[in-house]
């Protein structure tokens, strides 16, 4: 393979095979992927900006049956601390959200055996009856597989229910390594790599926003994240006109504290913030058809997700009023409203903050600043 002839096929937004990915993966200097990927996040973003959204990450329940070897959080059924939150819980925490500026609940739990459409579709409509300007990014494909498991129905039919209910877009939740070898070892109890990509197609066709994500650091190969990569990028291909389909790509390092993978297996996170940005970079590069790319601050800090603002990133994400699942396993970085705009103006770009549709908003004009 010749490493100037694969650059060339990119700056083309031509498709990458995972071999390429690969190849560059492990021969391209840094500082010509950043360059590449750099030069075509800046044909499909014009401006200078970096977008980034005021949000809450809150769970419905903490009872899950996945048994993820990678989670901290989740309590199995009938452990002393399993919760499901309360619908006073919702509303306490919606006022803080709206009083520090943001309009959104990212809206995630655990595969409760006993929660099933009727749970979620009279959840969502309570809350947009109380709060109907607040924003449901809620649930992901794998606690949608989990529903229609539970329900008997298709991914559809559950994803009409939940969207008629007042889902506004579908995280990229679950999809770690979406190779079932992977997938076996780390998270046997979630749906499938193929059914997380079925349960996307299915909101695509619905019309609904979604992400996606990837987790890696673990027990993957580097074939197996580009494989992961061209999957992501082929349903993208497959959207009907007029949707959107995913409208961001967020990768992050594995976290491994107190983690069964850790503790048990000894696999750790040896990702370096030099690979962390080289995966940025190529995400800009294999995902020609998804336009914006997240740097995940929450997993490698702020110096590392600033470099990602040169190498082919644009949004920095959400300063996370609240997040369970990751801090759980050792994500230990904060920023409130000021400082996730000092670090983008830090980087030279010009912070703006978006909706979840990536549309710009104003900052309201009065708003607490959440102490860290």
């Amino acid at each position: 393979m010749n490493t100037a002839a694969i650059f060339q096929k990119a700056l083309n937004f031509e498709f990458l095979s995972a071999e390429e990915g690969v190849f560059l993966f492990e021969t391209a200097p840094l500082s010509e992927l950043m360059f590449v990927a750099n030069e075509l996040r800046k044909i499909q973003k014009k401006d200078n900006k970096v977008t980034w959204i005021i949000d809450r990450n809150v769970n419905t329940t903490n009872v899950c049956v996945a048994n993820c070897k990678f989670c901290n959080f989740y309590r199995i059924p009938g452990h002393p601390e399993t919760y499901i939150t309360t619908i006073e819980q919702y509303r306490q925490k919606a006022e803080e959200t709206f009083r520090y500026g943001g309009d959104q609940f990212l809206l995630q739990g655990g595969h409760h055996p006993e929660l099933g459409l009727k749970f979620y579709v009279e959840l969502f409509r309570d809350l947009k009856i109380l709060f109907p300007q607040l924003k449901l990014h809620a649930l992901g494909p794998p606690e949608v597989a989990h529903i229609a498991k539970l329900e008997k129905q298709s991914f559809t039919e559950i994803l009409s229910a939940l969207k008629n209910a007042g889902l506004d877009s579908l995280p990229g939740a679950g999809a770690e390594i979406l190779n079932d070898r992977v997938r076996r070892l780390i998270s046997k109890g979630k749906c499938s790599g193929g059914e997380w990509l079925e349960v996307m197609r299915a909101a695509h066709k619905l019309g609904i926003t979604t992400t996606a994500t990837m987790m890696f650091g673990h027990v993957e190969t580097l074939y197996e994240r580009f494989e992961h990569l061209v999957m992501i990028r082929s349903v993208q291909a497959e959207k009907p006109a007029g949707s959107k389909g995913f409208i961001a790509f967020i990768p992050w390092p594995f976290q491994d504290k107190e983690t069964m993978l850790a503790r048990v297996k000894g696999i750790r996170n040896s990702v370096t913030s030099d690979e962390y940005v080289r995966m940025i970079a190529l995400s800009r590069i294999m995902l020609p058809n998804i336009i914006n790319i997240q740097a995940s601050w929450l997993t490698v800090g702020k110096d590392t997700a600033q470099v990602c603002l040169h190498a082919g990133a644009n949004d920095f994400g959400s300063i996370m009023i609240e997040e369970n699942v990751v801090s759980a396993a050792g994500a230990p970085y904060r920023f409130n409203s000021a400082g996730i705009q000092q670090a983008i103006l830090e980087a030279g770009f010009e912070p703006c903050l978006r909706t979840q549709q990536y549309e710009y908003r104003k900052l309201p004009e009065v708003m607490e600043q959440q102490q860290l």
